[in-house]
């Protein structure tokens, strides 16, 4: 009996380690996460216009595929990843930080460059209604296009969870947490995609088909907010991409040791406010804008370089 009674408070102490290891995981993970907000959102934002312009019926199969290989890169290519680097090179990993932050940084700026100075004939050359390659041909470019860029918004999303992740956690820790966020992420954006771009859908049949005078106008409402839903999506998406890419940049820079920017950010900040929301808004406007001068420095010089790369595959091709 003394044995039976042993070996139960064994299980006892093994099933409360495995308890509290899985709170600090999910804690760990809730954390990051927060800390990756912004690339998230900006993943969110950016993925509903791959799907634009396709038959109703097309839409959810192609969320369903750049949701596949989103998830497919987070668990398979860049957790692994990440995890080698944390054990061999974590010194590289702020540098890995200011990349991606300067990436988001230039998406974002091209994306106000273009709204300051539009550019119809290349809109019109990605809209699938002026574009003359058949359906298919075109959903597997764009769903490429959108796993090319998920990718990129991916890794920068698992770097900075790699980041903020407790140093001195185990290794078997850390692709716990780095498994949680890729899964939670995952779903989250994707979910959150398939609700945006059958939003219009929904709304059309209760407009039409609505039970109750409430319904149908709730329709109307909706399909007709749609687009204005989808304009403000983008505005946020555009903004996000700024102030995390500035942000993220600051920070790896302090990181490594240069730490004006993010002194001068922080300076500045509290000469608005000590603390509290003002002091946030008013760091993510100066990350913002820090955002905003890198993306627009970046845009001629890496126009040069597809530029460049652009002349060698013509070159070749003949």
């Amino acid at each position: 009996m003394s044995g039976l009674l042993a070996l139960l408070d064994d299980v006892a102490a093994i099933a409360k380690v495995a308890s509290a290891s899985i709170d600090d995981i999910i804690g760990q993970a809730a954390k990051a996460g927060t800390k990756a907000a912004g690339a998230v959102i900006d993943d969110a934002a950016v993925t509903p216009k791959y799907v634009h312009g396709f038959a109703a019926a097309r839409e959810l199969p192609i969320v369903w595929k750049i949701a596949r290989a989103s998830a497919f890169n987070k668990l398979v290519i860049l957790l692994p990843a990440a995890l080698i680097l944390s054990v061999f090179a974590p010194w590289l990993i702020p540098w890995f930080l200011i990349l991606g932050g300067l990436y988001l940084c230039y998406e974002g700026a091209e994306k106000v460059w273009h709204w300051l100075v539009p550019h119809d004939t290349l809109a019109k050359i990605k809209d699938p209604e002026h574009t003359p390659l058949d359906a298919a041909h075109l959903e597997e470019q764009r769903v490429k296009g959108a796993i090319k860029t998920d990718f990129i918004l991916s890794a920068e999303i698992m770097t900075i969870a790699l980041a903020s992740t407790d140093p001195t956690a185990g290794l078997w820790t850390k692709a716990a947490v780095l498994g949680v966020i890729a899964v939670v992420i995952t779903v989250a954006v994707y979910g959150a995609v398939a609700l945006i771009v059958k939003a219009d859908d929904v709304g059309l049949h209760l407009a039409e088909e609505g039970r109750t005078s409430f319904g149908r106008r709730l329709g109307v409402a909706i399909v007709k907010g749609m687009p204005g839903f989808m304009t403000g999506l983008t505005v946020v998406g555009t903004a996000a991409m700024l102030w995390v890419g500035g942000n993220i940049v600051v920070h790896a820079l302090h990181e490594i040791g240069w730490h004006l920017p993010y002194d001068t950010v922080k300076s500045l900040a509290a000469a608005v406010s000590d603390g509290g929301f003002l002091n946030w808004l008013a760091t993510a406007v100066l990350d913002g804008i820090i955002g905003v001068v890198l993306g627009l420095l970046l845009m001629p010089v890496v126009g040069a370089v597809l530029g460049m790369l652009g002349k060698k595959d013509d070159a070749a091709a003949h």
